[in-house]
């Protein structure tokens, strides 16, 4: 059977980023992937160096994968030359991407208003930290996680929520920017808000579905963590059918009730049915019985 056919949706679409880090260029790697030809202006980089964007200094690796099917100039935006080149790209731009704050954009002439006079098909999705008038705070995913209120303790978070659900957020704003030029002839400013894309994704705690209380936060017995024989298991059989498997594989009735696996004899049953099994044996277990889990070392 042959694979479906990505869609394409920003084919014949031109997007160019003046995005630094991480959320921006990620955004535009996420446009180039539905098909937009995608531009990202740097500035020049310093002697010795390979980019100007400092995700090029401290992980290049990052860096270079973020910029597939990416084209990457280099200009001064300070200078007269360099003005040049921004204005003659922006001229053949669709949706602009930036992520200075918005007294760093007036100074180099980007401004919305100004953009709208000079160029009224173009649009503006401008990445800010916090929303309105909190767009000139300093601030990073560290910051807005803390927000939030998703770190723990002292441990620092496996990845870079903040950035990475920031750069779905601006993707989306680039069709969205496009979809309302199509309907109305003229380009929008839309603002991305790294945290106002924390927040977002922070719903489901705030809900309560995550604390411990919550099914998915650890009080239902077939949602959980379990150590295993030689490593660790997440089992994920919420729903009824998916926890009567996993009941039954521990020798309990085979009942996928909501109140059962959140009662304290389940989860001991469970736990100590998953403490005998070693990784394999788990592994198994989810294929001949369609239990969906994942072993960990």
């Amino acid at each position: 059977m042959s694979q479906p056919t990505t869609p394409q949706p920003l084919q014949g679409s031109r997007i160019l980023s003046l995005a630094l880090n991480l959320p921006g260029p990620a955004a535009l790697l996420r446009c180039a992937r539905m098909g937009g030809e995608c531009t990202k202006l740097e500035p020049p980089a310093p002697a010795g160096q390979a980019s100007a964007d400092p995700m090029g200094v401290y992980s290049p690796a990052a860096y270079a994968a973020l910029h597939p099917g990416v084209r990457v100039l280099q200009a001064q935006l300070k200078t007269p030359e360099g003005q040049a080149v921004l204005q003659a790209e922006l001229a053949r731009t669709d949706v602009l991407i930036t992520s200075f704050r918005p007294s760093a954009l007036a100074k180099l002439g980007l401004g919305w208003e100004t953009l709208q006079a000079r160029y009224p098909r173009l649009s503006l999705v401008r990445i800010v930290g916090a929303a309105g008038a909190r767009a000139e705070e300093p601030g990073h995913d560290l910051t807005y996680l803390a927000e939030a209120g998703l770190l723990t303790g002292t441990e620092m978070p496996p990845t870079l929520y903040a950035d990475m659900g920031g750069a779905l957020v601006a993707s989306e704003a680039v069709l969205q920017a496009l979809l309302e030029r199509a309907r109305t002839g003229r380009g929008v400013c839309i603002e991305v808000a790294l945290a106002d894309a924390t927040a977002w994704l922070a719903q489901p705690r705030d809900w309560g579905l995550t604390t411990p209380d919550g099914d998915v936060g650890g009080k239902h017995a077939g949602y959980r963590i379990y150590p295993c024989a030689d490593g660790r298991v997440a089992v994920a059989a919420l729903e009824p059918h998916f926890a009567a498997r996993l009941c039954a594989a521990a020798g309990l009735t085979a009942s996928g009730d909501a109140d059962t696996l959140r009662a304290p004899a389940t989860h001991r049953s469970v736990a100590d049915f998953v403490r005998t099994q070693t990784r394999a044996q788990l592994d198994a277990l989810a294929i001949a019985q369609d239990i969906p889990l994942h072993t960990l070392a």
